[in-house]
């Protein structure tokens, strides 16, 4: 009885735990894809900064040489 006891304890125990080890990977896949979106956002902000920088360049060049023609 003690025997039917032990083996009804330890498989409670292992269908509780339900695969506990893939949660782990799937949460890191969640987690890298969170960093790559959080990458290509940073990416497309520092791209916007560089152009509107670029733009402002222009313009004020553009507005120097139009000073210089007066």
């Amino acid at each position: 009885m003690k025997k039917l006891l032990l083996v009804l304890a330890i498989g409670a125990f292992v269908a509780s735990c339900n695969n506990s080890a893939d949660t782990t990977a799937k949460s890191a896949d969640s987690t890298a894809s969170a960093q790559v979106d959080s990458v290509k956002a940073s990416a497309d902000s520092a791209k916007t900064a560089i152009d509107s920088t670029k733009k402002m360049t222009v313009d004020s060049i553009k507005a120097k040489a139009d000073t210089l023609k007066k």
